[in-house]
């Protein structure tokens, strides 16, 4: 078994992301194209987990949550709750540093309409399970979204149903304090099922828990 946290730029493991990947090499060449690394401080006690990559969000970029709606609800609230410093750009050329929190997608490639299958998500939690490993000083993990909350869970080893479903979820697994949100997709805040509020307290409870 691997005992690296980050998969190579042209991982082999899943042939269907391995397919997509290389359609939209062939399509955007100038784009990233590969497994979307974490990103943020190595001795970070927040971990922030989402699904996968969105294929014009961090398969565009390298950086997770850059590029795509998603990353300015996002990157604003960790700036707003201090787990983030300085400015954010789309296409990630800023000086965007998280502090005390990591980013990262329990199946790192992005996948077609952005549902991976069971099957890609056990081939690359091992890499999950390395980095939650390397994080030490790992305290809380927001999951963002039901789904990514099932997937980590089992990505440590846990029964998919530990936890309640639903936002402000929060519950202990592993040694850590799991708190769930609605993702911050631009379904979720277009229709106002999810509020800068109400994602900026999943982050102040985080806060909390650590200060």
């Amino acid at each position: 078994m691997s005992t690296t946290s980050e998969p190579p730029r042209d991982c082999p493991l899943c042939p269907r992301l391995v397919a997509y990947r290389m359609e939209n090499r062939s399509q955007n060449p100038d784009w990233w194209n590969g497994p979307a690394p974490s990103f943020g401080d190595p001795a970070a006690r927040l971990l922030i987990a989402g699904l996968a990559p969105g294929r014009t969000g961090a398969n565009r970029t390298g950086r997770p949550f850059t590029g795509d709606h998603a990353g300015w609800l996002l990157y604003d609230t960790l700036k707003k709750t201090g787990f983030a410093t300085g400015t954010y750009d789309p296409d990630g050329k800023d000086d965007l540093r998280l502090v005390d929190a990591m980013i990262t997608n329990v199946v790192r490639c992005a996948p077609p309409l952005n549902k991976p299958e069971t099957s890609e998500e056990k081939t690359c939690s091992p890499f999950f399970a390395n980095k939650l490993a390397e994080l030490t000083r790992l305290k809380v993990i927001v999951t963002l979204g039901d789904v990514s909350r099932r997937s980590v869970l089992r990505a440590m080893g846990l029964k998919a149903s530990l936890g309640q479903p639903g936002h402000g979820s929060q519950f202990e697994a592993g040694g850590y304090t799991i708190i769930n949100s609605y993702h911050c997709s631009r379904l979720n805040t277009n229709t106002g099922r999810l509020t800068a509020p109400m994602f900026e307290d999943i982050f102040l409870r985080a806060r909390a828990l650590l200060d």
